[in-house]
């Protein structure tokens, strides 16, 4: 399937902020393809045979313990790319990826990718800055597991997730929830349970809607803001 034009694909920061002349050369071989909510994109270990920007879906990177407990590392949407491993040196990730929502991607073969990538240039230099803030959100995401108070934790989270997903409602359950900040599924309703009760978020049947952004931002520990504003930084 040969890709729509460049104005007609749904939007990935990163394919969207390059040249013309690089964009014509990468655009033979972006391939549109869709990903359904809970889809694992890779596994630990596993060889990958593709990159993918997301346009409208969100991936989640996640570490899986050997008991089963899993979190978080880092959240993946249309500012980013899933597969750093392949511009990076290497073929594996030691995590794995999950869609947490479903929607749009446009993916690329490994060679095609490391092809381009070592043509150096603004595709390079834009894979690059975007590894930094990657790396930037985990260090961050490691710190705020550790040093905040879950309500804090929950609110950032929020903040992330609706930022990737454009749109006030999100649809997840608590258990979703407590797997990716790596705690009890009792702990998120009580703690989203505070949240609703002071006009926050709404909450019904998996779908979280976000009333107040404004509050939830007041409410939320310092590392959005850091996460946010690193981004920022390097891909504007």
């Amino acid at each position: 399937m040969r890709p729509p034009p460049r104005a007609r694909q749904p939007v990935n920061r990163l394919l969207a902020a390059l040249p013309a002349e690089e964009y014509e050369r990468l655009l033979p071989h972006l391939e549109p393809v869709s990903f359904s909510l809970g889809e694992t994109v890779y596994e630990s270990g596993e060889r990958m045979e593709y990159v993918y920007f997301p346009t409208d879906s969100i991936v989640s990177l996640l570490y899986t313990m050997l008991d089963g407990a899993t979190a978080e590392m880092g959240l993946v949407g249309r500012e980013g790319v899933v597969g750093i491993a392949l511009f990076m040196g290497g073929n594996t990730m030691p995590n794995r990826a999950v869609v947490q929502g479903a929607g749009a991607v446009v993916r690329v073969k490994a060679k095609a990718l490391q092809d381009e990538f070592r043509r150096g240039g603004a595709f390079q230099l834009l894979l690059l800055k975007y590894t930094q803030a990657l790396i930037t959100q985990i260090a961050q995401t490691a710190v705020c597991n550790r040093l905040h108070p879950l309500e804090k934790r929950l609110c950032r989270w929020l903040l992330m997730t609706q930022d990737r997903a454009q749109s006030d409602t999100l649809q997840m359950t608590h258990e979703f929830i407590a797997n990716m900040l790596g705690i009890q599924r009792e702990a998120v309703s009580v703690a989203a349970h505070r949240l609703q009760g002071k006009g926050m978020i709404s909450y019904v049947r998996g779908r979280i809607r976000i009333l107040d952004r404004a509050q939830l931002e007041e409410c939320a520990c310092e590392c959005y803001g850091v996460v946010r504003d690193e981004q920022e930084r390097l891909l504007r």
